[in-house]
């Protein structure tokens, strides 16, 4: 992912090397051709000291320096050179500049006639010191634009991560933010090219929370309403089996529905009740392993209806979590392994620990889901593929409340083969408590 930061910077400091680049580059070729100038008109300079020398004092020793030489020649006659000076004519007699080749270097040479003496004056220079020279100077007056350049690019990535604070505050307002918070951004002090930002998404929270108040309020409210005339349908219920024969199919089949309206309306009552803001308040550390006795206790009777053997493995976990919540997680996988676990059949409960972990596992050797199905059955209403009187009884609610309590605790549910041959493993991975011992 892009960074604006990274790529303001980046980009700034790219167009500063390359006009940098450039600027340098052209100032040392102008400079370069105003040192060849310079250096040429000291040459010219040099020409004219030369023609004033008394030829007949010059000895073969005379020397300007390393880097100079000299020739006065009168027609075809050398009179005077400097001492590394070749005894042929270094350029052919013709005014102005040129490049000679002696003395195992390369030279630049400057011709003219003399025209009071009617002598050639030819002196050179020698190019590699020239150019040495020339490089030191120019180098020197852009060496300060070269360093100026890692200190500009500090200056930019400061000024660009000033002028970012306010972005990078909102990004870390957005990235603290729970899944679960539907309030609004804090205020601050934000440049004008945010405030529409901020709005719109404050805007979109408020609209967030208030349609989500309006479901979980119509859907409690609904379920709530709904109670009245269910208890009412079993009060009649009781009374009709009083009065006619109670072990008809059809009677049978009224009083399951019944049952299972019921059972809808506390799934959706234990949907709503279980918010963001009850379980931050009422969460505490506790035993799943007590929890988990206390739920199997509850759904005997059931169990030994269908005369089912249920163990239960493991010791003491502690995590942080609701209560209410999470006897709400057990009861749904231990009602569904029940449900779905033919007469006689095996429900295993098992607590593991390890790697700052506490896994919780409910299985069943039922018929299981097949791999096809085991990624819809956490979807609301959904059921499984089983038939008959086992199917009738679920309202396809309880493994939706399973991965929404699941998400309150930061925990993950997995579906995987139960180990009995048969049937359906529900694994629920938590964080362990803190302070656990």
């Amino acid at each position: 992912m892009r960074s604006i930061r990274l790529f303001l910077i980046s980009g700034t400091v790219a167009i500063l090397l390359l006009y940098n680049f450039i600027a340098a580059w052209r100032g040392y070729q102008s400079s370069m051709l105003e040192a060849d100038m310079l250096f040429d008109n000291q040459l010219l300079d040099l020409s004219r000291l030369v023609g004033k020398l008394d030829t007949t004092r010059i000895t073969p020793e005379f020397r300007l320096g390393n880097n100079l030489a000299f020739q006065i020649w009168e027609g075809n006659a050398l009179l005077a050179a400097s001492w590394h000076a070749p005894t042929e004519p270094m350029n052919p007699f013709k005014a102005g500049f040129d490049f000679a080749n002696f003395d195992s270097y390369r030279w630049r040479t400057f011709t003219r006639l003399d025209e009071e003496s009617h002598r050639w004056i030819v002196v050179a220079e020698r190019t590699d010191l020239r150019f040495v020279l020339a490089e030191n100077v120019v180098l020197e007056s852009i060496m300060p634009i070269l360093l100026g350049i890692p200190i500009a690019g500090l200056l930019i990535w400061m000024i660009v991560g000033f002028g970012l604070r306010p972005l990078a505050q909102l990004s870390a307002d957005l990235r603290e933010k729970r899944a679960q918070d539907l309030s609004p951004l804090p205020p601050r002090e934000t440049p004008k090219e945010l405030d529409q930002v901020v709005q719109s998404v404050n805007g979109f929270i408020q609209r967030l929370d208030s349609a989500l108040e309006r479901e979980k309020r119509f859907s409690a409210d609904a379920a709530h309403e709904l109670r009245t005339p269910i208890a009412a349908l079993k009060i009649q219920l009781h009374n009709l089996a009083q009065e006619t024969d109670s072990g008809s199919e059809t009677f049978r089949q009224l009083q399951q529905g019944v049952e299972r309206m019921q059972h809808l309306v506390e799934q959706l009552l234990a949907l709503y009740r279980m918010t963001p803001a009850q379980f931050a308040a009422n969460c505490t550390r506790l035993d799943l392993l007590t929890l988990a006795q206390d739920v199997i206790a509850r759904h005997y009777p059931l169990i030994e209806q269908k005369e089912q053997s249920v163990e239960l493995d493991g010791s003491s976990a502690f995590v942080e979590g609701e209560r209410f919540a999470l006897e709400t997680l057990l009861a749904n996988l231990l009602a569904n392994a029940i449900r779905y676990t033919p007469k006689g059949g095996n429900v295993r409960l098992r607590l593991d620990k390890g790697d700052g972990k506490v896994v919780l596992t409910v299985a069943d050797d039922g018929p299981g889901v097949p791999e096809t199905e085991r990624e819809r059955i956490f979807e609301r209403f959904h059921r499984g593929s089983q038939s008959g009187a086992e199917r009738a009884s679920g309202a396809g609610l309880g493994l939706t409340i399973v991965t929404h309590v699941a998400g309150l605790h930061q925990a993950e549910v997995t579906v995987t083969d139960s180990g009995f041959g048969t049937g359906t493993a529900f694994n629920v991975v938590f964080p362990e408590a803190r302070d656990a011992a």
